[in-house]
């Protein structure tokens, strides 16, 4: 365990955040919003800028932290994002006029997930972020899942609930929800499921058209 500490750590530390993020990031942790780390920050991107995502929504903005590592993937992509803290959507409006990303390329949504995504359009999206309320990540990831169009990606960072989801002993509720949804991917047709253990955990599921199957 400490050597997989260890590597975590020089992931982390070796990933250089824009100073746009860098600040996004330390306002994040002023208000306790616990941002994604740099290591999931930059795979984030590298996905958003692979798929060449043009429709991105994110639930839970981390202050704007996750949302500028997408749009720095995707520079032509327009991204919704979610959450149900006023001051947590304020310092990512911040954070993108610092960061000169124009306006019209985010939208911001203050409620709760599990009130504003069953009113999004399906398959519509190719990237949904879900980042919020640890005990609704399978309600959210189903959604996500509904709202990609084929083809498109689930993201889950915070997956190894700290390394709780590798231990059979613990049986809270989070930890075995995570458990439950990382086994269930990996078992499933319907997506194409990877695990990584970079930064807090990231588990990414992209969805397989029926006649792929």
């Amino acid at each position: 365990m400490a050597d997989h500490d260890a590597i975590r750590r020089f992931v982390d530390e070796v990933t250089v955040e824009p100073d746009p993020i860098e600040r996004a990031r330390a306002h994040a942790l002023e208000l306790g919003a616990a941002p994604v780390s740099p290591a999931v920050g930059a795979q984030i991107a590298v996905i958003a800028a692979a798929t060449a995502a043009l429709n991105i929504v994110e639930i839970g903005t981390g202050a704007g932290v996750s949302g500028l590592w997408l749009l720095r993937g995707s520079p032509r992509a327009t991204l919704t994002t979610i959450d149900k803290e006023p001051e947590h959507l304020a310092a990512a409006r911040a954070a993108f006029v610092d960061a000169k990303v124009p306006p019209a390329r985010a939208r911001f949504i203050t409620g709760r997930a599990a009130d504003v995504l069953p009113r999004m359009n399906e398959a519509s999206y190719d990237i949904v972020l879900v980042d919020a309320d640890e005990e609704g990540v399978i309600d959210y990831v189903e959604h996500g899942l509904r709202l990609v169009r084929a083809g498109g990606t689930v993201l889950i960072p915070r997956v190894l609930a700290g390394g709780a989801v590798a231990d059979p002993v613990r049986r809270d509720a989070v930890t075995t929800a995570y458990r439950t949804l990382i086994q269930e991917t990996q078992a499933s047709p319907a997506v194409l499921g990877a695990l990584s253990i970079a930064g807090e955990g990231l588990l990414q599921l992209t969805t397989v058209a029926a006649e792929q199957r």
